[in-house]
C-alpha cells in the first residue's frame, strides 16, 4: 500500500492562537458581566480551554459541557448523551463548537438550549465550513471559514486520532478509511 501524502496544513499553530485570541477579545467585549461557555464534546476541548484562558481575567467565565450523539442514519435525529450541570435560565450563554458544517447539530443544540430560557444565547465556532451548510444558522463568533475539506487536528478527529495536533490539516478521507493511522507518520514523526 502506498503511503498517503502528507496532509495540507490549513491553519498552523500560530494562526490558531491568533484566531482564538481575537475571539476571546470579542467575547470579553460582548460579555463584560460574565458568560457561561457551553462546550460541545469532544472536539471543542482544546479550543474551549484556550478560549477561556485568553478571555480577560477580570471576567466571570463559567464552563459547562453538552454532548449529543451523531445523527442516526436516515432519521435526522440525535440524542443528548451528556446534559449541562448548570441551570442556564437568565444567563448569558455562548455555545462553543469546534466546527459547523451542515448546521444540523448546531441548530438542534441551540434550540434545546433556547428552551431553557437563557438571557442570551449565541454560538462561537472555531471553523465554519459554509460550503456544506444545509440549515441557515446564525453564528455570531467565527474563528475561520474553511474550505470543504475533511479537517483534522486541534480537537477534530478521525476515529479518535489526531485530536492532539496543534494545527488544522486537510485529511485524506480515502486513505483514512483504509488506515486510520495513514497520516500518523507524516504528522507526528516528521
Amino acid at each position: 500500500m502506498t503511503p498517503a501524502p502528507p496532509p495540507a496544513v490549513l491553519l498552523d499553530a500560530t494562526t490558531l492562537r491568533e484566531g482564538v485570541a481575537r475571539l476571546a477579545g470579542e467575547l470579553s467585549d460582548a460579555y463584560p458581566d460574565g458568560v457561561l461557555l457551553v462546550g460541545v464534546l469532544k472536539g471543542c476541548l482544546p479550543f474551549l480551554a484556550d478560549l477561556a484562558r485568553a478571555m480577560r481575567p477580570d471576567l466571570d467565565v463559567a464552563v459547562d459541557f453538552f454532548a449529543v450523539s451523531r445523527y442516526a442514519p436516515h432519521t435526522g435525529r440525535v440524542r443528548i448523551l451528556k446534559d449541562l450541570d448548570h441551570d442556564i435560565a437568565g444567563r448569558d450563554v455562548v455555545l462553543v463548537e469546534d466546527i459547523v458544517d451542515t448546521g444540523l447539530t448546531l441548530t438542534y443544540i441551540l434550540g434545546e438550549l433556547q428552551r431553557r430560557e437563557p438571557r442570551s444565547l449565541e454560538a462561537c465556532v472555531l471553523l465554519d465550513k459554509r460550503a456544506r451548510r444545509i440549515v441557515p444558522t446564525a453564528v455570531r463568533f467565527v474563528g475561520f471559514v474553511v474550505p470543504d475539506e475533511f479537517v483534522l487536528g486541534y480537537g477534530l478527529d478521525f476515529d479518535e486520532r489526531y485530536r492532539n495536533l496543534d494545527a488544522i490539516v486537510a485529511g485524506d478521507m480515502a486513505a483514512l478509511r483504509d488506515d486510520p493511522d495513514a497520516h500518523v507518520e507524516a504528522l507526528y514523526r516528521a
